[in-house]
């Protein structure tokens, strides 16, 4: 079968295909601002989401980090473990439940996130620069949208 190209722009595009073209063009990005510091878009994740949960005072588990990043628990524990043998993250089972394994930024994590954190906020401002910025309120409409589109089950 034979897909006609969309443009973005044409009154033709669906919003399937609009979302995956955004999808797409974000992560391209984020790989080609991460490609310096030797990051993935899948250890960004991890590592700035592992940054902001210590921010909040939190130690979380793998499970608990996968929930927030929408990774997948063994996705989670594989990264985790490649993160631990690049010296960016500690790996220690919980003492109260065994089956939990924490994780913290090592200093050398926290060095390397800063500066990816940074450069994906460059991103995200150039992102939202039509909507008015990141705190104008087409912004937090946009944000509310996809947060009722990621909680409406699919399949």
């Amino acid at each position: 079968m034979y897909i006609a190209a969309v443009s973005p722009a044409s009154p033709g595009a669906t919003p399937g295909h609009l979302v995956w073209r955004l999808a797409t063009k974000w992560r391209t990005s984020v790989d080609r601002a991460l490609a310096p510091l030797s990051l993935t878009h899948a250890q960004y994740v991890l590592l700035a989401s592992l940054d902001g949960m210590e921010r909040e005072g939190r130690q979380p588990g793998q499970r608990e980090l996968g929930d927030h990043t929408g990774l997948e628990a063994l996705y989670v524990s594989k990264l985790a473990r490649s993160l631990e043998a690049a010296g960016l993250v500690e790996r220690n089972r919980d003492a109260d439940d065994t089956r939990v394994v924490r994780l913290a930024l090592t200093e050398e994590g926290r060095a390397k996130v800063r500066p990816a954190i940074d450069a994906v906020q460059v991103l995200l401002d150039q992102l939202l620069a039509p909507l008015g910025g990141l705190d104008d309120p087409r912004t937090t409409d946009f944000k509310r949208t996809l947060v009722a589109l990621l909680d409406t089950p699919l399949g």
